[in-house]
This record gives structure tokens, sequence and C-alpha cells, in this order.
């Protein structure tokens, strides 16, 4: 079964003194594009959880985010006393008479007024914040899983239309033969000259050789059939179906090329446009 590289997931926790949210987002993508947002006190985290992520997500333009919500009374901004008491006598010694309130408010807008004590990483704490990536990156997972479902429907009818379609131009391929005979004897005897008719019928059979879609319906047919086998395949099959795909097309366009028969070109350019459709949604398989 087929995966999407679209997807969202998200998980949170409360805790005591503050409340962890995980936000995972994904996007197609040729490789793995990760982008994490996280305050500085996990950064020594990143590593490992880049790892945990790659693993788990494979492939896709991917931004995972962690904020942390303060909700107790403690937090890492502190007032840096003796620099606000520092601008404070500043301030009086260039207006005397300045109200202390105001001059407070003054104080703390300024630079280094505030200091952030940085905290060491809770090992408890950051096992807990690990469930919530866990949930988060399951939750992703199961998106994209659903995803892939709908995906994998869309090819189906897709691939079906261009099975239909071509099978329904190999049907105009005796009337197209009879058209080039016709067209061609008519030619001859507009020339008024005898012909050989033995060397004729092996010009003719030479001819029509190359208008022949026979190899082509064959190729195209198997390639169908194992974009199907690959759909249900149980790895990652993005970049193959992209593959197949490709293949898909010479064969559609080797047929356009030799149909010469106006209703055949009509049904080459409705497969075509039935596998650009395809080649559209395979760009976000997984």
């Amino acid at each position: 079964m087929i995966h999407s590289m679209t997807g969202f997931g998200k998980a949170s926790l409360q805790l005591p003194t503050k409340k962890i949210t995980v936000e995972i987002k994904s996007l197609n993508s040729k490789g793995l594009d990760l982008n994490t947002r996280m305050p500085s006190v996990f950064r020594e985290m990143e590593l490992g959880l880049r790892n945990q992520i790659s693993q788990r997500l494979e492939r896709g333009k991917v931004d995972f985010s962690l904020y942390v919500e303060v909700t107790g009374e403690e937090t890492t901004s502190k007032i840096n006393v003796p620099i606000v008491k520092g601008y404070i006598n500043q301030m009086k010694a260039v207006i005397p008479t300045a109200d202390e309130t105001e001059l407070m408010k003054m104080a703390v807008r300024m630079p280094d007024a505030l200091k952030t004590e940085r905290d060491e990483i809770d090992e408890n704490e950051w096992k807990q914040i690990q469930t919530v990536i866990d949930e988060a990156l399951e939750n992703i997972a199961n998106f994209r899983k659903d995803e892939g479902a709908s995906l994998e429907k869309e090819f189906q009818l897709r691939i079906a239309n261009i099975n239909n379609l071509m099978n329904e131009a190999v049907s105009y391929d005796a009337e197209r033969i009879e058209t080039v005979k016709t067209r061609l004897r008519t030619a001859l005897d507009e020339l008024k000259i005898n012909v050989d008719e033995n060397r004729f019928e092996q010009e003719l059979i030479f001819y029509l050789e190359k208008y022949d879609i026979t190899e082509e319906k064959v190729r195209l047919g198997n390639h169908l059939n194992y974009f199907l086998e690959t759909l249900n395949g149980t790895e990652a099959n993005g970049r193959k179906l992209g593959f197949i795909t490709q293949e898909m097309g010479r064969e559609i366009n080797t047929m356009g090329s030799k149909s010469n028969h106006t209703e055949m070109q009509k049904l080459v350019v409705m497969m075509k446009d039935e596998l650009e459709k395809i080649k559209e949604q395979v760009l976000n398989v997984l």
C-alpha cells in the first residue's frame, strides 16, 4: 500500500508547570528536507531527533515544531537587578525630579535589563516530551497512509482509463490498415501504370509494418500491470512509479506517431491526459 508524502501530525502534553505541543507538517520532496524549530534548551537533542524523524518519515519537506508554553509561576527570564538600579541612578542624575515609577518602566526596557537563565534538560521531562513526539509521528504517519489510500484509488481509475482507451484505439487498427491500402491502391490507379502485384504486396507489407502498434500495445499493457503491482508493494515506491510512468509515456507517444488515423490520435491524446494526471499525483507518493 502506498503512502503520501503530504501529512500533518500534532500532539500535546500538560506538565505541572508547562504545556508541550509538537506539530509536524510534510509536503512532497525528492529527498528528506527537514526543518526543526524548538527552544534552545533542547538543541543538544536535535541530532537524535533528526535521525528519529528521518527513519519514520523517510522523504518529504518536513517542518517539525516543538512549542513550550509556561503555565506555572516559574520563568527563565529574571530581572537583572544591578543593571536596572544602575539605569535608574543614571536617569536620576539627568532628571532629578523624575517619578521613580516612570524611571522603573524605562529601565526595564533598556538593554540587559532582563537576563535569561539557561535551564538544563531534565531527563524525566525529556522522556515525557519524547512520548509526545512519538504520538505526533504516529499521527502524521496515519495521515499519510489515509492520503495514500485516496491516491491509490485515483491511480487505479486512471490506469483503467488508459487501458480502455488503448483497447479502443487498437479496435481501429483493421480499419486503419484498410484505409492505408485503399489510399495506396487509389494513388497507383490514378497513375495509370501497370504494377507487379507481388511486388506491390511485398512493399505494402513493409510499409504497414512501420505503422504496426502491436509491440507498443503489449509493452504499454505490461507497464500498466507493473504499475498496479507496484502500488500493492510494501516498500516506499514513489520513485519506481515515476520511472514506470516515463516508460508508459514513451509507448503512448510511439502509438501516437504511428497511428496515422484521426480517431486513434484522439484516443492517444486522451491517454496522454490521463497519464499527466497520474504523473502529477505520483510526485506526492512516498
